[in-house]
C-alpha cells in the first residue's frame, strides 16, 4: 500500500513539474499546447476512493492554475474528466472495467488509445471553452481542442509506453 501511495504521489508531483517547467513553454504555431498532466486522472487506480480521486484531481488543477495564472481553468477541466471517468472507462473497456479487473499495463494499445483520446479531447474542449469563455469563438475553441488534443495524445502514449511496466 505504501509503495502504491508513493508511486501516485511521485506521479502527481512529476506531472506537475513536467507541465510547469517544460510543457507550459511549448506554444507551437500559437495554438498547439501539450497537457500531459491529464495522465494523472487517466492512470489513477480504478478501485480507489472516488472522493479522494476527485479531490486530488481538483488539487492538481488548482496547483497548475496557481503556476499558470489561469483562473481555475485547469482545476475545472480536470475535475470534469475525473468526474466522468467511470463512464469513459466503461465505454472503453466494457466488462473488464465492470469486473474491476482493469490494469492499465495489461490493456491493448487500441483500448488505451480510445480511453486516453476521449479523456484528452473532453479535457481540452472544456479547457479552451472556459479559457475563451465566448461561444462566438467556437471555431477557435474547436481548432485549439483538435490540434492540442492530437499533440497531447501522442505525447501521452509516448510517456505511458516509456514508463509502463509490462506484467504477464
Amino acid at each position: 500500500m505504501n509503495s502504491l501511495l508513493s508511486a501516485h504521489t511521485l506521479r502527481f508531483i512529476f506531472l506537475i513539474l513536467l507541465q510547469v517547467l517544460i510543457f507550459n513553454r511549448i506554444d507551437f504555431l500559437g495554438y498547439i499546447n501539450p497537457y500531459p498532466y491529464i495522465l494523472f486522472v487517466a492512470l489513477f487506480p480504478v478501485k480507489n476512493n472516488r472522493m479522494l480521486f476527485l479531490f486530488l484531481s481538483f488539487l492538481m488543477g488548482f496547483i497548475l492554475d496557481l503556476f499558470m495564472d489561469s483562473g481555475g481553468v485547469n482545476a475545472t477541466a480536470l475535475l470534469i474528466i475525473a468526474y466522468i471517468r467511470p463512464v469513459v472507462l466503461k465505454f472503453s473497456f466494457g466488462a473488464v472495467y465492470e469486473h474491476n479487473a482493469l490494469k492499465f499495463n495489461n490493456i491493448n494499445f487500441s483500448q488505451k488509445l480510445v480511453y486516453l483520446s476521449i479523456l484528452i479531447v473532453i479535457h481540452h474542449f472544456f479547457f479552451y471553452l472556459m479559457e475563451f469563455f465566448n461561444i462566438s469563438k467556437i471555431i477557435l475553441i474547436l481548432k485549439n481542442t483538435l490540434f492540442s488534443s492530437v499533440f497531447t495524445i501522442l505525447l501521452s502514449i509516448l510517456i505511458t509506453t516509456i514508463f509502463s511496466r509490462k506484467t504477464k
